[in-house]
């Protein structure tokens, strides 16, 4: 408890700046940084801070990405048809390639956020793609570290949050419909 205490005394800097860095570390452990916000900070809070952090790393990692994608160097290794196939590949699946990576909590997200800015994704439907995406695993590590002790106790309460990513899910294909 004190060490959560010192934690929540910085205010919402560290609970912005760690899932930021996420995206630039791959290392960090995402499950631990969002449950100790949810924590910390509360539910809503902890969701909030998670949610601009990692969102906001992942958009400055595309960005990044996409600028250096016109390098010459990228340009000829681009040029590889076993590369060629997979961007294009990745072109035409861009929109559920992120949405769908970013759902989950453990996974190479500086590879997704360097792939989309490699094939050029769109910047409006890169964000909707990856604000959608850890909205859900956000809210979904957030609700289970809030209360974690409730659901090591009833296991069965888990099925609320694979219920809550299903449903999460097809909104989101309806979203991904209206960009596309």
């Amino acid at each position: 408890m004190l060490l959560l205490d010192k934690y929540r005394s910085f205010g919402p800097l560290p609970g912005l700046l760690l899932p930021f860095m996420k995206s630039f570390i791959p290392p960090l452990p995402t499950l631990v940084i969002i449950s100790v916000n949810a924590a910390v900070y509360g539910l809503w809070l902890g969701f909030l801070y998670s949610w601009i952090g990692i969102v906001c790393g992942c958009l400055v990692t595309f960005a990044i990405v996409k600028k250096v994608a016109g390098h010459p160097y990228l340009v000829r290794w681009s040029q590889k048809p076993n590369v060629q196939k997979s961007l294009n590949w990745a072109r035409r699946q861009a929109f559920n390639y992120v949405f769908i990576l970013s759902l989950f909590p453990l996974g190479p997200f500086v590879v997704i956020n360097m792939a989309a800015g490699l094939v050029r994704m769109r910047f409006r439907s890169f964000l909707v793609a990856v604000a959608a995406g850890k909205a859900v695993m956000v809210m979904s590590v957030s609700f289970i570290g809030y209360d974690l002790k409730r659901f090591m106790d009833h296991p069965y309460q888990l099925i609320y949050v694979a219920l809550f990513i299903a449903i999460s899910l097809f909104i989101s294909k309806k979203v991904e419909k209206r960009f596309m």
